[in-house]
């Protein structure tokens, strides 16, 4: 079969590493059944973990859930599994099952056995229906299509999952998504000129990469629109070249005269995308170069620039913050087409597949000729990032109402959270309440305490002040009226002046609410706006300006704060100064309640 859809157990015998060259491995495996050994399946590339990390040991018994049967030139029969899982572990066996001999091909399967081991279990996989499931029947594949069609448009080759190709297999089919299209180049050297385009295609086993020149130029680069299926058969298949793309498949496909490419119409069940995102946080420890996969928000557009690059070509730039659920910002910079037509406005979510992580500036990205950029994607960690970004409006309004209720809410629940959903270490957790009843900030030196709290209200009025343009000083400027604006710590006179932020919001848990002041970051981290946008805004659109606080309204956050008596003219008064202000972990955070309600539980 060219994709096996039967779920079959077999005892892991031995695994053979193979190297394919370029730093790629496969591993050849051994399986029993209890009654034959054979030594022609093949681990796909996704599975490799399971024997670089010793999952896979002698007399272990692993479920083969999804396989595919390929023929070589010379007849050969190699079984590709794509996905297996160890059921039972070498020490929970008592040793090998039965006493296999080597299978051969064509061999009578009537042959008495001596050995008084049990059969190998192969039963289909059971409908999702509830129908009964016979044994005479194939599996129904949970909704989806099978991966083998019956025949394919243009040809009587069946359609392989992209994870099976290799270079060994002579006819194939392949049913993909084209996740990535790039535009055509063109080269001129000294063996003469010549064109090419790529395009990255997907299904629900894998991903790969394939390139046409010249002749198929011509030939699929008008046929072929971007998110659209296609049967696509007869390419030419080699080792893949990893200088050129990110893609996780040791193969690459090349276009050729006998290559066929055919619009499918039945698409619904061809995955859109497949990306292996990474977080924010999680960049500082990758390397240098590393190819990566992110989702975030746009925090900040900059504007487009336009640069000459080392070979005197004008290339377009436009540089953009990133934010994730981590809290951490990242800078991208786009280029080219996606720079000149990118549109941040409206804080969209932003999914780059293949971007270059570089150490410019600590750490930052880079969109590649071969990344591809989604804005507002229609994929599920979009749709978390969105729902973990906006505002706990709905858990505050719980703990409150169940707080009116006079059910006694230990303020424990929040002072023991830990990690990003709220904080760390040794960080000090309090309520607003408990900073009150405390006397925090009464000392001679400032005392610090992290909570959770949601924004109530902002005061738009004085927030913003004009600012020394110079790098290091954010001193006030003195407008002197003549175009110019002093700088009285710099000593200096300058034509223009940055808006730097000063805002004093008022903050609430379920017991309590605090004003606080916050400054430049912490402020635009609140708003979800830079300085320089707003002051533009203040000056041009005022109903533009009123509406960006009323969004930054009932946003909850993970506030890090600084609390001090002060004194002016001769009163003294509590201030509450914001040093760090992060989103808040979700799931961390729900952890955490649950924990503290069972513990409230069983007092």
């Amino acid at each position: 079969h060219a994709s096996q859809l039967y779920s079959v157990k077999y005892s892991f015998q031995n695994i053979r590493k193979i190297d394919g060259g370029n730093g790629l491995s496969r591993f050849r495996v051994m399986m029993s059944d209890g009654l034959h050994t054979m030594s022609s399946f093949m681990l796909s590339t996704q599975l490799n973990p399971m024997a670089e990390q010793n999952q896979l040991a002698t007399n272990c018994v692993c479920m083969l859930k999804r396989s595919v049967a390929n023929v070589l030139k010379d007849g050969r029969r190699v079984v590709v599994i794509l996905d297996m899982e160890v059921i039972k572990s070498a020490d929970q066996m008592a040793g090998k099952i039965g006493d296999p001999t080597p299978y051969v091909e064509g061999e009578s399967q009537s042959k008495p056995q001596q050995s008084t081991a049990p059969a190998p279990t192969v039963r289909p996989l059971q409908p999702q229906n509830g129908s009964d499931g016979s044994m005479n029947r194939p599996a129904q594949s949970f909704g989806k299509k099978p991966m083998a069609a019956p025949s394919t448009p243009g040809g009587s080759s069946k359609v392989v999952p992209i994870a099976s190709l290799n270079p060994y297999q002579s006819k194939w089919t392949v049913r993909a998504r084209v996740t990535n299209k790039s535009s055509i180049r063109t080269w001129s050297n000294s063996r003469g000129d010549g064109k090419l385009f790529s395009m990255e295609l997907v299904d629900e086993s894998g991903e790969i990469r394939a390139t046409g020149f010249n002749h198929e130029v011509d030939k699929f680069y008008s046929l072929i629109e971007q998110g659209k299926v296609y049967y696509i058969s007869k390419g030419t298949l080699k080792i893949a070249n990893k200088q050129f793309s990110s893609l996780k498949n040791d193969y690459e496909m090349t276009l050729n005269g006998e290559t066929s490419i055919i619009p499918c119409e039945d698409s619904h069940d061809v995955p859109k995308v497949q990306c292996d995102f990474v977080s924010i946080a999680d960049l500082e420890s990758r390397e240098k170069d590393t190819i990566v996969d992110v989702i975030a928000v746009c925090k900040n557009t900059e504007d487009m620039t336009r640069i000459m690059t080392k070979n005197s070509r004008e290339v377009s730039k436009r540089n953009i913050q990133l934010m994730d659920m981590s809290g951490r910002v990242i800078q991208l910079t786009m280029w080219g087409n996606d720079a000149e037509t990118f549109d941040g406005s409206g804080q969209p979510i932003l999914a780059i597949k293949g971007a270059r992580l570089s150490d410019f500036g600590g750490r930052s990205l880079s969109t590649l000729y071969s990344s591809t950029v989604m804005i507002n994607p229609d994929i599920p960690e979009a749709y978390k990032l969105q729902y973990t970004m906006r505002s706990d409006a709905l858990l505050f309004l719980f703990l409150h109402l169940y707080d009116k209720e006079g059910h006694a809410i230990d303020g424990q629940s929040m002072t023991e959270l830990r990690g990003p959903g709220g904080g760390g270490g040794n960080t000090n957790w309090k309520t607003l309440a408990e900073v009150k009843n405390e006397h925090l900030g009464h000392g001679d030196k400032a005392d610090y305490f992290s909570c959770i709290a949601t924004i109530v209200y902002i005061r738009k009025e004085n927030c913003l002040y004009q600012a020394c343009p110079s790098k290091d000083c954010n001193k006030k400027v003195v407008d002197q009226q003549n175009g110019m604006y002093r700088c009285e710590k710099c000593d200096k006179e300058f034509p223009d002046f940055k808006y730097r932020l000063m805002l004093s919001a008022n903050i609430a848990d379920f017991g309590d609410n605090q004003w606080v002041t916050c400054f430049q970051e912490c402020a635009e981290t609140l708003i979800g706006q830079n300085s320089g946008y707003l002051g533009q805004l203040k000056d041009s659109n005022e109903a533009a300006f009123d509406e960006v606080f009323q969004h930054a309204n009932f946003n909850t956050f993970v506030f890090r704060n600084r609390v001090k008596m002060e004194t002016y003219n001769d009163e003294s008064r509590i201030k509450v100064t914001v040093v760090d202000a992060k989103p808040v972990d979700h799931r961390e955070y729900s952890k955490r309640l649950i924990i503290n309600i069972r513990k409230l539980a069983e007092q």
